[in-house]
């Protein structure tokens, strides 16, 4: 409980699900530094069951954009830029009127004394790299979750993502021939997203012969989503937040990558359970087609790392005495 001359850290990540798991490290690191402060995070309220699992934030203050920060509370001992240092979100802060901010520099704000913008690292780094620059100690390593408990165990199927924004989105029909290949092969197959993307996974189920089961998007909460992810044998999908689940769950996954690099937004390459496809040739992240260098990822290259994958889980599981099959 915080009260009235509790010292308190804030920290704006108004992102989706990936923006917070690439700022896993740096919460953690906030929370090590400052283990006597109330670290609140300012972020999107429906992150709240991945906030809670991550187990560093003493309090979520929803807040769904930059710009819209609405803080009503004393000033804050600290303020915490996990953004761009674009002027929304520096005003959103010093707004607060915090004691300290540490923010990248923006040369409209003189009194933000960060360090320059790091425009070509990892998101994750870049984050680590900022606390460091006041004195904050950050693991950009320390990227994992603990997997919600009615998920362990499990390893029973196959998660397929097929949504992503225009520009980072796979074809639909190849994910099905994916999908097609491994409900074939005996695996069972959930394809997952959001209630918009519910027609694009109908089709994708439709197109692969999957049973109308299959189809999970816009029926999970994010906490089932979540254990959906952490208990699934392999992730295939995009550059997207459940990819990012994938990788801080530990579960095996193919990511699908373009027109951002992997080495800018992808699993570390540490976390050796993933595969990160990706044609070598950067694009636009805005555009409202799928970038070129997606396209020329094909669906045979997915199926072929799809089953390296699985063989993986199937040696583990032997190794283990498991005998439960991620077969149907």
């Amino acid at each position: 409980m915080r009260g009235p001359t509790t010292a308190v850290t804030l920290i704006l990540r108004a992102r989706g699900l990936g923006g917070l798991l690439t700022a896993l490290p740096a919460l953690r690191a906030v929370r090590a530094a400052r283990p006597h402060h109330h670290l609140v995070l300012a972020a999107p309220g429906w992150l709240r069951p991945i906030v809670d699992l991550s187990g560093c934030v003493d309090e979520l203050h929803a807040t769904p954009l930059v710009g819209d920060l609405r803080w009503n509370a004393p000033p804050p001992t600290s303020a915490v830029n996990l953004h761009a240092p674009g002027s929304e979100a520096i005003t959103d802060l010093l707004g607060t009127e915090p004691a300290q901010l540490i923010s990248y520099r923006n040369p409209d704000y003189p009194q933000v004394r960060g360090p320059l913008w790091a425009s070509h690292i990892h998101e994750t780094a870049r984050w680590c790299r900022l606390l460091e620059s006041a004195g904050i100690p950050a693991d950009p390593t320390d990227l994992a979750l603990a997997a919600p408990e009615e998920s362990l165990g499990a390893r029973t199927h196959v998660v397929i993502h097929p949504g992503a924004s225009p520009a980072r989105r796979w074809p639909a029909e190849r994910f099905a021939l994916v999908a097609a290949h491994l409900h074939t092969a005996g695996y069972r197959v959930v394809i997952t997203g959001t209630a918009a993307e519910a027609p694009l996974a109908r089709y994708v189920a439709e197109h692969a012969g999957l049973p109308e089961s299959a189809v999970v998007a816009g029926e999970l909460t994010l906490g089932q989503l979540a254990a959906t992810v952490a208990g699934a044998a392999l992730v295939i999908g995009g550059d997207t937040g459940v990819g990012h689940l994938a990788t801080a769950f530990g579960t095996r996954s193919v990511l699908i990558f373009g027109p951002t690099p992997p080495e800018l937004s992808g699993p570390p390459p540490e976390r050796m359970a993933h595969i990160a496809l990706w044609s070598g040739r950067a694009g636009d992240v805005r555009s409202t087609e799928p970038d070129p260098g997606l396209l020329s990822i094909t669906a045979i290259e997915v199926i072929d790392a799809a089953e390296r994958q699985l063989l993986g889980v199937q040696r583990e599981a032997a190794y283990s005495g498991v005998t439960e099959s991620v077969r149907g």
